[in-house]
């Protein structure tokens, strides 16, 4: 029996208004859940950031109510966050096996596995976490072993979906288990959360099949050395890759760390089978002629450090782009990196090779449902709320707007955002107050170093430069001992402005004579007075404002 003061509270501290950095907290009573870890991508305006994962404060708070950390795939935007978050809560992790694989890597890298208590759960299986039961459901989606959750709760079943589609002709793992969110449905769902991020593409997601056969028409009958990229996450993908290499008596090189990560981890779980002598190291493929080869290789969004981008650039030890080459570009770009991607695409075609990318060739589907599967979703559940998650603002919206034209009632439909507490009855919902949530920028080993006033200052740097004014001045009486010497970067090019740096200078002299005059002998004042001076005389004389560090030296 549900305690008549105890309300369901659902917590999204990700995962709403953007793409990525996915984290749902459930709770009732003394016990919390939560659902998926993931990172986000740090957007233009973050410079030097690698990272952004979610705020974590209020389970900080709360650690020794948490029940378990339950994940529904093994994608970076659900998983990635696991080791950052790891230092400050320590939940026991439930994910299906390739899911828990995938994480047990991340955290070996983090030095963190011998501290994790992860455990294996198959589709079908429930799990007890406090007051909540965790049944996992299989699901499709762009990566094997993904699950949605139906959370068994005092007040009601929640399904909570996941990253999903609706494939009837999977590569591996057969179709999502729709008998069982149906029987649910006909249980009773009290809410659903589903996964919104193709809520704006009609009709019904492809399958992933249908890229398979792409790749055997690009294999067939070509003479040159093949080269492609996808996510290294979709297993069913590169089996594909591997299928059509094999078909056409190919080697095959795998290259990118992450590649060779999910190759290691899907081989020995058995979610993708090689044949035998087709895969060989990347040492070796230089002795098999360049037409019998397949490289298979991360880069798929243009990422530096990825190894295409080191190919495009010359910067690969191991691969050299030539006229001899076709690459395959096998994804659509996540939003933000359209511009990376298309340099990398240009730098290729300016090497030679001929490449082939979704623009123009039918190389990529959906992992995520489109609207004819999200209505699917809902038919299917019959869920008395709606909370659509996943996406971005519009998409969200977009959702609830479906979930309307559904049948279901306005008020039992919330659009919410990060950080917001949703309060669920059996006869109610509502959003009631805030808990701490947002970003925390991981750059470099430091997670949670860099706030808003660096980016400022780095965007600062990156739009207008630095000026550095170095002021030499005696200890005994404050007088300059030398001439003021002016290093610029990311400004001007001195060789090029000396009349510029002369009037710097002349600045200087000028705000070192006022602060004589007015008695001003303090460091800070000194400073004070040349960066303000300096700064005005730049903007009115060619409407720049750089940042500028007087340094005071003192002999």
């Amino acid at each position: 029996m549900a305690s008549k003061q105890n309300k369901l509270k659902i917590i999204p501290l990700g995962g709403l208004g953007e793409i990525g950095k996915n984290l749902t907290v459930y709770e009732y009573g003394k016990d919390i859940i939560i659902v998926d870890c993931g990172i986000g991508f740090p957007d233009d305006e973050m410079y030097g950031i690698d990272a952004v994962i979610p705020d974590v404060s209020y389970l900080e708070e709360n650690a020794d109510r948490i029940r378990g950390l339950f994940l529904t795939h093994g994608h970076e935007d659900h998983i990635g966050a696991i080791p950052y978050i790891l230092r400050k809560i320590n939940p026991p992790i439930y994910a299906t096996r390739l899911t828990a694989g995938l994480v047990e890597i991340k955290l070996e890298e983090h030095r963190l596995l011998k501290q994790a208590k992860i455990t294996t759960v198959e589709a079908g299986n429930i799990i007890k976490a406090g007051c909540f039961s965790v049944e996992f459901i299989h699901i499709n989606h762009s990566i094997a072993d993904a699950v949605s959750f139906a959370i068994k709760t005092p007040i009601g079943t929640v399904v909570h979906t996941g990253d999903f589609k609706i494939d009837v002709t999977p590569v591996t793992g057969g179709m999502a288990d729709l008998a069982r969110l149906g029987a649910l449905g006909k249980e009773g769902v009290l809410a659903l959360l589903p996964d919104s991020t193709n809520v704006e593409k009609n009709g019904h997601s492809e399958s992933e099949s249908k890229v398979g056969a792409r790749f055997d028409e690009l294999f067939k009958d070509c003479d040159k050395r093949i080269i492609v990229t996808t996510f290294a996450s979709n297993v069913d993908r590169i089996q594909q890759i591997i299928n059509s290499a094999a078909k056409y008596k190919r080697k095959v090189g795998i290259t990118g760390r992450s590649m060779e990560n999910i190759m290691r981890v899907s081989t020995e779980l058995g979610y993708m089978k090689v044949p035998e002598g087709v895969l060989v190291s990347m040492d070796k493929i230089k002795s098999v002629p360049k037409n019998k080869t397949v490289i298979i290789t991360t880069g798929s969004q243009g990422e530096e450090m990825s190894a295409l981008h080191r190919m495009a650039f010359s910067e690969h030890k191991q691969v050299d782009i030539d006229a001899g080459d076709r690459i395959i570009i096998s994804a659509s770009a996540i939003p933000g990196n359209e511009r990376t991607i298309t340099r990398v695409i240009d730098e290729l075609f300016a090497k030679g090779a001929e490449v082939i990318y979704n623009r123009i060739a039918d190389l990529h589907v959906s992992g995520h449902a489109c609207r004819e599967e999200l209505k699917m979703m809902i038919a299917l559940t019959k869920p008395k709320y709606f909370i659509p998650l996943h996406g971005e603002t519009r998409m969200l919206h977009q959702h609830a707007k479906l979930a309307k034209e559904m049948g279901i009632e306005p008020k039992n439909i919330v659009v919410s955002r990060i950080g917001s507490v949703i309060e669920l009855t059996q006869k109610s919902i509502r959003e009631n107050g805030e808990v701490p949530s947002g970003k925390v920028l991981v750059d470099g080993t430091g997670i949670g170093d860099v706030g808003s006033v660096v980016l400022r200052d780095r965007k600062h740097l990156a739009d207008e430069g630095m000026i550095v004014v170095i002021l030499t001045m005696s200890s005994e009486d404050g007088s300059l001992v030398s001439v003021p010497e002016i290093i610029t970067r990311g400004f001007v090019y001195i060789k090029e402005a000396d009349g510029l740096i002369e009037e710097m200078r002349r600045v200087v002299f000028e705000s070192l004579e006022s602060c004589s005059a007015h008695r001003i002998t303090d460091h800070s004042g000194i400073k004070g007075r040349v960066k303000g001076n300096l700064s005005g005389y730049l903007y009115k004389s060619i409407r720049r404002s750089p940042m500028i560090l007087p340094v005071i030296i003192e002999v």
